[in-house]
This record gives structure tokens, C-alpha cells and sequence, in this order.
């Protein structure tokens, strides 16, 4: 049986790692952050006005409107080159309820003293009032567990499920992701953060507002290398089924992390990707993981993702202004 996978187990900077840049709340809110680095909550939000002047607000062109304005996102997927183009700002499309991060009021009103225990989370729930809340960007359900529509669970190897435990057990605190290291894929589909695809006729490119962080997928028929040298997000050579992208992708590091629960994926990992856009507005990314060395089987899962408009892509440095990993570590 797969380890219970419970969001609210895992660390403030765990359940919701996002950077010192401050989006507009018409886009998107700030970070989570534990009590003792709320007294830096204006240098936190400093960078907002300088976000102002970037492109957050500009109309994407060519998106289809109703006749108020809004993006007609049910319209036809758009087409380039003669295929279904999958060109676009995306993040995950179902996401758990986060509203905010609240502290302890003290007596006069104003939060009280932080937490004794710096690694102890602080209480997510509805805000008591404005002075005494963060708002948080909203954490995707499949990064708490990348298998959780599965209805067994990962088949994780014995090794894998006790690891897993074990990771849990430490409330995730060596996550990579929280220490500030590369996003990896398929992992980066599904944090908080948006990615944009550029497709081109031989070649889509990825960028991640997580670290800057940029992926390639090379369509102009080459094959995969002969020799590898391990990565974040390994090589990956695609072509095209019909209104399909299918991605291989081999040559991963062997300590990388699927979700915030800590499932493993091996150097001995091959994964595959279909890329499906039913509709403007939609992407399906169908995911099959093969790793006999972590898991007794292959095993899919599909993660959908919904299309962001009128805005752009910001920069999300993890370590500018990172204030989370100084209270996690135990070293």
C-alpha cells in the first residue's frame, strides 16, 4: 500500500516554495512564509511595484474573446505549420484549497511571537483579518502526490515505499525543491509556478518561471544519445502522432523527487509524454513512467493544465531572499 500523502503534514516552505517576486493579486498571490520571516514581509512584497512595469498585464494576441471580453477559452486549439500548436502560459489545472497563512493574535491584535519550534508549520486557514494573513498561491494537487488518481497508489519497489516513509517522516525537509534546486520534469507541470511552451517546427522549448529554468524537445528527428550524461530533466526527442506530441525522455539524475511526498525517479527511468490541447484553453500531458528500478510496473497518470491569459512569465530566483531553508535545516 502507497504512504498516506497528507499536504498539511508537510513544512510551510514545503507545501508552497515560491520566490521574493510578488505577482499582482490579479494574477497570482505571494509566497508561503513561517512566522519568523513575517517581520520581512516588506521586503517581501518590495518588488511589486517594480512587477508593475513588466508585460503581467498585456493582452495575449490571438486569443479568442466572448463579446465582454473575456477569453473564449472552448474555442479550437490553435493550429501552426499544420499541427495543433501547443504555444501557451500554463499552470496545473486543479489545485488545492490554500487561502492563506494566518499567526496567533496577541492580545492589542497585532500577530503575536512566532513559533517556538521554527521547523513547526503554521495553521492553514480562512483569515481573521487582513493584518494576520499571507496569501498563498494555491499548491496543485498532484505535486502533494503524483499518483493520487491512481486508484492503488504507486507501485513503488520496497526500497521506494520505505524511502517514501521515510521522507514523510521527516515532514519532506530534503526535498530539493525546497532548497532551492532546478525544477524537474514531468515534477515542474505540476508547482505553483507557470511555465510557458514556445513550439517551433523542430524544436518546442519549455520555460519555467521557477529559477528561470528552460527545458528542450527536440522534434527535428534525431534520436536520443548514445551516451548521457545524467540531468535534472534528461533528453528528450519528440514526434508527431496525429494532433499528438509524444516525448522520450531519458538520462535523469538518480536522486530526483516526482512530488512533495518524495516518490522517487531513477537514472534507469524512461518517460514518455503526450501532449494533447483538446481545446484553447486546455492541455493534456499523459505521463508514463518507466523506472523498474523505483516501481514494479510502468504506470500513467495524466496532468491537466489550464492556459494563463494577459500575462507573462516572472522571474522566480529561490534563493533571493530565501528565508525557509535556514529553519529546516538540522545540520
Amino acid at each position: 500500500m502507497a504512504p498516506r500523502h497528507d499536504a498539511s503534514a508537510l513544512p510551510c516552505n514545503i507545501r508552497s516554495v515560491m520566490s521574493s517576486t510578488a505577482r499582482p493579486s490579479s494574477a497570482r498571490a505571494g509566497r508561503c512564509v513561517h512566522g519568523a520571516a513575517i517581520a520581512g514581509l516588506s521586503l517581501l512584497l518590495a518588488p511589486a511595484a517594480a512587477a508593475l512595469a513588466q508585460w503581467i498585464d498585456y493582452p495575449t494576441p490571438g486569443v479568442p474573446r466572448n463579446a465582454d471580453g473575456t477569453p473564449k477559452l472552448s474555442a479550437p486549439a490553435p493550429r501552426a505549420n499544420g499541427r495543433v500548436d501547443l504555444t501557451g502560459i500554463w499552470t496545473a489545472a486543479e489545485v488545492l484549497d490554500e487561502p492563506c497563512v494566518g499567526r496567533e493574535i496577541g492580545p492589542a491584535g497585532n500577530a503575536g511571537s512566532a513559533p517556538a519550534a521554527p521547523t513547526a508549520p503554521i495553521a492553514v486557514g480562512p483569515a481573521t483579518n487582513d493584518q494576520t494573513c499571507i496569501r498563498q498561491q494555491s499548491l496543485p494537487a498532484d505535486q502533494v502526490n503524483i499518483g493520487r488518481t491512481l486508484k492503488d497508489g504507486l507501485p513503488y519497489q520496497p526500497w521506494a515505499a520505505d524511502l517514501v516513509k521515510a521522507r514523510l517522516a521527516k515532514q519532506a525537509i530534503d526535498d530539493p525543491h525546497a532548497h532551492c534546486l532546478p525544477p524537474n520534469y514531468p515534477r515542474a507541470y505540476v508547482l505553483p509556478q507557470f511555465f510557458k511552451i514556445v513550439q517551433t517546427s523542430g524544436l518546442t522549448v519549455l520555460l519555467h518561471e521557477f529559477n528561470a529554468s528552460y527545458r528542450q524537445i527536440f522534434t527535428d528527428g534525431r534520436p536520443l544519445p548514445k551516451q548521457m550524461n545524467p540531468t535534472w530533466n534528461g533528453y528528450s526527442t519528440g514526434h508527431w502522432e496525429g494532433d499528438t506530441l509524444v516525448v522520450e525522455t531519458a538520462g535523469f539524475r538518480d536522486d530526483l523527487w516526482l512530488d512533495f511526498s518524495g516518490s522517487p525517479l531513477t537514472e534507469a527511468a524512461r518517460v514518455t509524454e503526450r501532449f494533447k490541447r483538446p481545446s484553447f484553453g486546455t492541455l493534456e500531458i499523459e505521463v508514463t513512467v518507466n523506472d523498474s528500478k523505483a516501481y514494479t510496473r510502468p504506470w500513467t497518470v495524466t496532468l491537466e493544465q489550464k492556459l494563463v491569459v494577459d500575462t507573462d512569465l516572472l522571474d522566480e530566483i529561490c534563493l533571493e531572499n530565501e528565508q525557509d531553508t535556514r529553519l529546516t535545516d538540522t545540520k
